[in-house]
């Protein structure tokens, strides 16, 4: 029975700092970045098989020009999840691409190539 309990406690001091982990993020700005000020270009790193942010979540408004500063290391694509979805093909070096939302929700911007949520655009 002393393990069932040993294995409880551990259970649930690890879903304990699962949630207190997703709570993190609201800094009162606009998203997780504690950097960047509404309207500000969101940076995104290719890096080998890495991307930077890592499925932040960023506040937008809407019919606000949101700039994605891409700087990579090799060609690549981002892939915005919006009615229309968007495509930007990117080279190495730094590109900016713009993109503009005119209904509030939630809109993932991903690479296909490494599957992962790049950014996550909330708009209202």
């Amino acid at each position: 029975m002393n393990r069932v309990r040993k294995a409880t406690a551990l259970a649930v001091a690890a879903a304990l700092l699962l949630v207190g982990a997703g709570c993190g993020g609201d800094d009162g700005n606009g998203g997780d970045d504690p950097d960047r000020k509404p309207g500000d270009p969101i940076q995104i790193t290719f890096l080998g098989d890495t991307v930077k942010p890592s499925g932040e979540r960023v506040e937008a408004k809407v019919n606000e020009e949101v700039e994605l500063v891409v700087t990579a290391d090799a060609p690549g694509q981002l892939h915005v999840h919006s009615n229309p979805e968007q495509t930007f093909e990117y080279d190495e070096g730094t590109e900016t691409f713009t993109v503009t939302f005119d209904k509030p929700g939630i809109y993932d911007v991903e690479s296909h190539e490494l599957e992962q949520i790049i950014v996550q655009l909330e708009v209202r």
